[in-house]
């Protein structure tokens, strides 16, 4: 098999941040906020759109931070999925999770954000889109 099909030369993957992106959606899921805080620009500006909130934060602490309030404590944690992408001169990311408090699977909930980003050597920009965290097993009736 030709590897140049599997993956980008070294000069492309610069170019297109490639690696900045799969570095942030895997800080994310592994919950390591310290690294999270390591791949932002000290100046980061996040915009995020909340169900219930407009958020618009800079630096790399208060960033990592607000991740950190998501994401951190001793919840019950899963990835359901995730993916990074190169738009132009973005880069797009997401990732689906599942939480639940400890030893209560059965209150899981789950969220989906969905985010574009700028920067090469460290992410510059965050715009963010947040589903909110949802009840996993709830009766709907059949329709959403």
């Amino acid at each position: 098999m030709d590897d140049t099909l599997c993956s980008l030369p070294p000069v492309a993957a610069q170019q297109t941040g490639w690696p900045l992106a799969g570095r942030l959606v895997d800080t994310v899921t592994r919950r390591d906020f310290d690294e999270l805080a390591a791949c932002l620009d000290p100046g980061v500006r996040l915009r995020a759109v909340l169900p219930r909130a407009v958020l618009d934060l800079r630096g790399s602490g208060p960033v990592a931070g607000k991740f950190r309030d998501w994401f951190g404590g001793t919840d019950g944690f899963e990835v359901l999925d995730g993916s990074a992408g190169v738009i132009g001169r973005r880069q797009y990311v997401r990732w689906r999770i599942r939480m639940w408090p400890p030893g209560r699977p059965d209150a899981s909930r789950v969220v989906e954000q969905h985010a574009f980003t700028r920067g090469v050597e460290r992410v510059e920009s965050l715009d963010l889109l947040c589903s909110g965290f949802h009840p996993e097993h709830h009766d709907t009736g059949g329709v959403l």
